[in-house]
């Protein structure tokens, strides 16, 4: 098993789809980083030796993954809560940010639904 950026990647799938198990590595990003190696993208990740693995951890060392990418994104996040934006403040209380109706979906971001009980109606 091939352990790349602190990921252990599945030894069965092809080499393109397991460098995207690594965060901040989509599809386009692996076939770039193993066309950069020298590996070719059809070969799966059992079949790849030492120098193929050298040759990737050379390669995605360049970029920002995993750890460094992760807390770069909260310190973006935390930035945009602190100076007061729209953005921020939609972080802030647990709301869709990118202009969608809340009325009757946004359930990712708003969690499972709370009911409020009714008003009671006073007796004659």
């Amino acid at each position: 098993m091939a352990r790349i950026a602190g990921v252990d990647l599945p030894k069965n799938k092809r080499g393109v789809i397991a460098l995207t198990y690594i965060y901040g590595v989509g599809r386009s990003r692996a076939s770039e980083i193993l066309s950069k190696a020298g590996v070719s993208e059809d070969k799966r990740v059992h079949e790849w030796d030492e120098h193929d693995i050298a040759a990737i951890r050379k390669v995605i060392g360049e970029y920002k993954l995993e750890g460094a990418l992760r807390s770069e994104v909260q310190m973006n996040i935390k930035r945009l809560m602190d100076i007061g934006s729209y953005r921020g403040i939609r972080h802030r209380l647990g709301l869709p940010l990118r202009g969608q109706k809340t009325k009757n979906n946004s359930r990712t971001r708003k969690g499972k639904r709370k009911t409020v009980a009714n008003k009671k109606k006073a007796t004659k």
